[in-house]
């Protein structure tokens, strides 16, 4: 009895990560209806990260907090023992604007800061937290704020909320944070090498992507560097270059300027999150994907990092996805044995998104007859 391992990340737009696996499995059973089938749902980081944690058995602990314009929202954090796991993206993310509306001087981190702070309050000492898909660029100030940090103008008044005002901080009392967080352990998911400031900075090249036009990408450096002067000046310590500081518009930094936090790839967490090496052992094979294979995939994404997982300890592993660029020799050099994608059994990308879990089962069933039957014969021979 062949046994898999399916732990894909979600196709964004279209399919949760519980979903693509879901329909993966049920072709997979039906050609080989006695396989030892196992989904892992997994993440990088962005969203995904909390509900791929309560698919590995941690508990959902329900939050209402501020969302990036100020409007409260409904979240939730993961939670295992003393650890909780904060998924950014589900509070103070670009999913989470109404109406999908930009506000890219004014969205705040402060929903995060708001969650992680129920988190440690409720007995946690430990907050994984995933950074991906924020919809601001306020250097983590919110998140900061939140959890109990005094951001005074030259008048002593606290500033506002959203990047451009952090160009009017002239003081920082961190004094009730530390308190509240003291021997809180911080781990942040975080995929990119951006520092802080700069033509390679939070602004310059994610601000465009949260709705800033050219004049607000330079206000919003000008604030961000500030900001960095500020928190410099207070803590004794400048980490505005520190690779991954420009994550999430800032909250990098603010999360090891501030919190002292450790960044780390977003996949790698995940999966130790959900103990995917023990799932390993005595697998057949691996089926991981998202919703497209390209370049960025091999540079930190889910699907990259459950394929070196497997690699290394000798399981083959396929992808599936919606549609893939990579070349064949790509493919191989990142561990994979094949990817199979839904536009190869279906070129009307409006099917792919709508029938995307029938197409999945489709491309189960033919995992099933290309990668399991061939070793269910050998085996029964």
């Amino acid at each position: 009895m062949p046994r898999v391992l399916i732990a894909p990340d979600k196709f964004k737009g279209s399919l949760t990560a519980a979903q693509v696996g879901a329909a993966v499995a049920a072709g997979i059973r039906q050609v080989l209806p006695d396989a030892s089938v196992l989904v892992v749902p997994v993440a990088d980081g962005g969203d995904g990260t909390v509900a791929a944690a309560l698919a590995a058995g941690f508990a959902s602990i329900p939050v209402v907090a501020t969302g990036p314009t100020g409007e409260p929202v409904d979240t939730c954090y993961a939670r295992r023992g003393d650890l909780a796991v904060v998924e950014l993206a589900d509070v103070s993310g670009l999913l989470r604007l109404p109406d999908r509306k930009f506000a890219p001087m004014s969205a705040t981190s402060r929903g995060t800061g708001e969650v992680i702070a129920a988190a440690v309050d409720a007995g946690c000492r430990r907050v994984v937290l995933g950074v991906g898909g924020s919809a601001g660029t306020d250097g983590g100030a919110g998140m900061l704020r939140a959890a109990g940090a005094r951001l005074l103008d030259a008048e002593k008044a606290e500033i506002g909320d959203g990047g451009a005002a952090l160009a009017d901080v002239a003081t920082i009392d961190l004094t009730a944070l530390r308190e509240r967080l003291a021997g809180v352990e911080f781990t942040v998911a975080c995929d990119v090498d951006n520092p802080l400031t700069g033509s390679r900075g939070a602004a310059a090249v994610y601000g465009p992507q949260k709705g800033a036009d050219d004049r607000q990408v330079a206000a919003l450096d000008a604030a961000l560097t500030h900001w960095a002067d500020i928190v410099a000046a207070t803590t004794g310590t400048d980490r505005r270059d520190l690779p991954g500081a420009g994550a999430a518009g800032g909250v990098g930094f603010a999360a090891v300027a501030v919190l002292d936090a450790i960044l780390a790839p977003g996949i790698e967490l995940v999966l130790d999150l959900a103990d995917f090496g023990n799932h390993l052992s005595g697998t057949d094979l691996v089926v991981t994907g998202e919703g497209t294979l390209d370049e960025q995939t091999l540079h930190g994404k889910a699907p990259a990092g459950v394929a070196a997982a497997a690699h290394a300890a000798g399981v083959p592993v396929v992808a599936v996805c919606g549609r893939n660029i990579l070349p064949e020799a790509r493919l191989q050099s990142a561990g994979f044995t094949a990817a199979y994608s839904l536009v190869e059994i279906e070129p009307d990308i409006h099917r792919c998104f709508t029938e995307g879990e029938e197409l999945l089962q489709r491309l189960g069933t033919h995992i099933a007859e290309q990668h399991l039957l061939q070793t269910t014969t050998v085996v029964n021979q």
